[in-house]
C-alpha cells in the first residue's frame, strides 16, 4: 500500500520546530496541512506565509464551511437533551467542540476523499516534555518527531527564532498561541489579551451576551474586565 507523509500544521512553536526540522534532514512530506479555526490571532497567518516562503513548499488550508461563532451561537443541536438549543457556546474542559469541529473532522474527511487508498502517516508537533498527550492517542498512524528527537517546548521556540520566525512577539506575550478565545487560557494572558487585543476582546463580550454559558465557569468577560481593572489601579496607587 501506498503511504502518504502528512504534517499537521498549527501555526505554533512546536509545529513549526517540527517541520523545519523535517525539511531540514529531508524527510518525506506529501502534504503540510493547516486547519483555519477562523480565530486564530491575526500573527499567524502572517507567520504561515513565511513559512510557506522558507520551505518553498505550498500549505493547505482547511476550514469548516461555517466560522467559529456560527457553531458558538447558531448551531442547532440535532439530539440529546439539548436538541433544538443553538450554540455549542464556549468550550470547557469537559466539552473541546472546537478541537473536533475545526481540526479533527476536517483532516479527517479531507484525508480520506483526496487519499482512499493510501495509507496515511500523520506528523504531530508535540514536543518531549508534553509526551504524556502522545500516549493518550491510540491511533498507530501518528508519529511525533519532536519526541523522537527529545525536543523540549523551549528549545522549539529557541530553534525557530534561530530560523528567524519571531511571530512578532506573540511568543512575548503569550505561553501558547492557541485560538485567541480559548476560554482555558489563563489569567495573565487573558488580561494581556484584554490590555493589547481590544477588538477581540469587545468581541468576546458580544459572543457572550448573545449565548447560554459565561466564558469560564469562574469569570464571566465582564467580571474579568472589572477584575483587570482593579489590578491596574492598584499598581497605580501611591505606596502600594
Amino acid at each position: 500500500m501506498i503511504k502518504k507523509h502528512i504534517v499537521s500544521f498549527s501555526g505554533g512553536k512546536d509545529s513549526t520546530a517540527m517541520l523545519l526540522r523535517m525539511v531540514e534532514e529531508k524527510m518525506n512530506i506529501d502534504e503540510i496541512i493547516f486547519c483555519d479555526t477562523t480565530v486564530e490571532f491575526p500573527e499567524i497567518y502572517n507567520h504561515i506565509e513565511e513559512v510557506e516562503k522558507y520551505i518553498k513548499i505550498p500549505i493547505t488550508k482547511l476550514k469548516t464551511q461555517e466560522n467559529f461563532e456560527y457553531y458558538l451561537l447558531n448551531y442547532e443541536k440535532k439530539k440529546g437533551k439539548a436538541e433544538g438549543q443553538l450554540g455549542y457556546s464556549f468550550p470547557d474542559h469537559k466539552n473541546r467542540w472546537c478541537t473536533s469541529k475545526f481540526k479533527k473532522e476536517v483532516i479527517k474527511k479531507y484525508l480520506k476523499e483526496k487519499y482512499p487508498d493510501e495509507k496515511i502517516i500523520e506528523y504531530h508537533g508535540i514536543a518531549y516534555d508534553e509526551i504524556e498527550r502522545s500516549k493518550k492517542n491510540n491511533e498507530k498512524n501518528i508519529q511525533y518527531p519532536l519526541i523522537r528527537w527529545n525536543m523540549t517546548e523551549k528549545e522549539c521556540l529557541q530553534y525557530c527564532y534561530e530560523k528567524g520566525f519571531t511571530w512578532k512577539g506573540l511568543y512575548e506575550k503569550f505561553d501558547r498561541v492557541s485560538c485567541w478565545c480559548c476560554p482555558l487560557k489563563n489569567l495573565k494572558e487573558l488580561k494581556i489579551l484584554y490590555k493589547t487585543y481590544p477588538e477581540l476582546w469587545n468581541r468576546l463580550k458580544i459572543w457572550e451576551s448573545k449565548t447560554y454559558r459565561k466564558f469560564r465557569s469562574d469569570y464571566t468577560v465582564e467580571e474579568l474586565e472589572k477584575k483587570f481593572k482593579r489590578e491596574d489601579q492598584q499598581i497605580r496607587l501611591p505606596g502600594l
